[in-house]
C-alpha cells in the first residue's frame, strides 16, 4: 500500500471492508467471484508477454485470479505484509512455505506445542526430502538457544499455541533467528490480525489457515502465507507449479468473513475469558489454559504483543479420558467438532483426534493429556454456553443416540 492509496493509514475495520477491492466494467458494490480456469488475450503478442511475465494480467487460475488477488491484498494491508499468497488449507500455506525456503540438509526449530498435523508434516513428510527438524518447549528461550544449528533455516511457531494457548515471545525469537540468518515464521490462527501482528514484533513469515477465524463461519478451507514480497516470490513459484491453489469461491467466502473480523474476535475474547473464569470456580475442573487469566505463565508476554486473547481455551477434568468424554458427550449444544474459529462454539478431545496420530510420548511432551479438553468459544450467549457444559460438569450424560 502506497502513500497515494486512499486507504493508506486506515484503521483496521475500514481496511477489512475496503482494502483490495477492484470492480468490474459493472460497478458491483460487493466483491465479483470470477470462477473461470483460464483468460482471453487480445492477441498473440499479448498472450506472449504474459506468459513471459513481462505484462501484467491474469493468465490462469492456478496462477492469478481476481478473486483471490482482493482476497490476498486485502489480508496483506490486514497484517502489514508486503504480500499475500493464498492457498487451498492452512497446510498448504505451512508446505508450501517449507518447499520454497527449504532443502535437503536444513534444520528447522519448532515449536513442540504446534497443531498435531503440523508436527506430523515436519517428521513424516519434510524428513524424507532431507530435512530435520528439532522440537522446542515453546516458551523456553535457553532452549531455542540451544537446539540451533549453523544449518537452522526456520524457526515455526504457533503462538497462541493449540490447544494449551502457551505463548512465544515474538521479538526475542525473531531476534535469534536473524542472528543465525534463519527466518521466523508464525502462524497467527488463533489471534488473527484484529488481535496480532507478529511482522510488528520481527516475525519473517505468518501463516494462516484461513478456516478458521478469517472466515468465521466454518464454511470453506482455504490458507495464506504473507510477508516481504522477497520472501514470498519462491512461495507464489512453489504455488504455481505444484497448483494447491485457493478457489475463487472461497476466496469470496473469507472476502466477506474479514469484513467482520475484528468485531468477531472482540465478542470471542470477551466470550472466553468470561468461560476460562467460570471454568476456574468448576469443581470438577484442575486447570484452565487461558492467556487472558492473571496466573497464565505467558499472560504478560501476551498483553505486550496482544489486543486480546482470543477465543480458544482449554482444561483439565479430574480424571483421565472417560471422565473428558463424558463432559464432552454430555454437551447438548456445543458442536462437537475438531474445527475452530467458528460463531458456533466447538468442543474437541486433542488426544484422541487433533493431536491423535501422535505417539503418546509426543502427546506428553506437548501436555495432550488425556483429561484435556478444548473449547473454541463462540458467540451464543455465554450463560448458555456454561449451562451446557454443567451438564457434564455436574455428572449428566448425552444419551447414546446422540453421542
Amino acid at each position: 500500500m502506497t502513500l497515494d492509496d486512499p486507504l493508506f493509514g486506515a484503521g483496521i475495520d475500514t481496511l477489512a471492508i475496503r482494502a483490495g477491492q477492484t470492480r468490474t466494467a459493472e460497478g458491483e458494490h460487493a466483491e465479483a467471484i470470477f470462477p473461470t480456469s483460464s483468460y482471453v488475450f487480445a492477441n498473440a503478442a499479448e498472450a506472449a508477454a504474459r506468459f513471459a511475465g513481462e505484462q501484467p494480467g491474469n493468465v490462469y487460475s492456478r496462477y492469478t485470479n481476481p478473486t483471490v488477488r482482493m482476497f490476498e491484498q486485502r489480508i496483506a494491508a490486514l497484517e502489514g505484509a508486503e504480500q499475500a499468497v493464498a492457498t487451498a488449507s492452512g497446510m498448504a500455506a505451512i508446505l508450501s512455505l517449507c518447499m520454497a525456503h527449504l532443502k535437503s540438509g536444513d534444520h528447522v526449530l519448532c515449536a513442540r506445542e504446534v497443531f498435531g498435523t503440523t508436527t506430523n508434516l515436519f517428521t513424516k513428510q519434510l524428513s524424507k526430502f532431507g530435512v530435520e527438524t528439532t522440537f522446542v518447549p515453546l516458551a523456553d528461550m535457553a532452549a531455542w538457544a540451544a537446539a540451533l544449528r549453523p544449518n537452522t533455516r526456520l524457526l515455526f511457531v504457533e503462538t497462541p499455541s493449540n490447544p494449551l494457548a502457551v505463548i512465544a515471545d515474538i521479538q526475542a525469537l525473531a531476534d535469534l533467528a536473524h542472528s543465525n540468518n534463519a527466518l521466523l515464521a508464525v502462524d497467527n490462527c488463533f489471534c488473527t490480525p484484529a488481535l496480532q501482528k507478529p511482522l510488528a514484533f520481527g516475525a519473517d513469515i505468518i501463516i494462516h489457515s484461513a478456516t478458521k477465524y478469517l472466515d468465521g463461519q466454518g464454511r470453506c478451507l482455504g490458507g495464506v502465507v504473507l510477508g516481504s514480497a522477497a520472501l514470498m516470490t519462491d512461495v507464489l513459484t512453489f504455488l504455481r507449479t505444484a497448483g494447491p491453489t485457493m478457489s475463487p469461491f472461497n476466496a469470496w467466502v473469507f472476502l466477506k468473513g474479514l469484513e467482520t473480523l475484528r468485531l468477531r474476535m472482540d465478542a470471542h475474547s470477551a466470550n472466553a475469558m468470561a468461560l476460562a473464569q467460570w471454568l476456574q470456580q468448576q469443581a470438577a475442573v484442575e486447570q484452565v489454559f487461558y492467556a487472558g487469566l492473571a496466573d497464565h505463565p505467558g499472560h504478560e508476554i501476551a498483553r505486550k504483543q496482544q489486543r486480546g486473547f482470543g477465543g480458544v481455551l482449554s482444561f483439565t477434568v479430574t480424571g483421565g479420558r472417560e471422565e473428558a468424554w463424558q463432559v464432552i458427550d454430555s454437551t447438548r449444544i456445543l458442536s462437537l467438532t475438531a474445527n475452530l474459529g467458528d460463531v458456533k462454539s466447538t468442543i474437541v478431545h486433542p488426544a484422541t483426534t487433533t493431536h491423535g496420530r501422535l505417539s503418546e510420548e509426543e502427546r506428553q511432551q506437548s501436555g495432550i493429556t488425556q483429561n484435556l479438553i478444548r473449547i473454541s468459544v463462540g458467540l451464543e450467549d455465554i450463560e448458555d454456553i456454561q449451562a451446557d457444559l454443567s451438564r457434564g460438569l455436574d455428572g449428566a450424560k448425552r444419551p447414546k443416540s446422540e453421542v
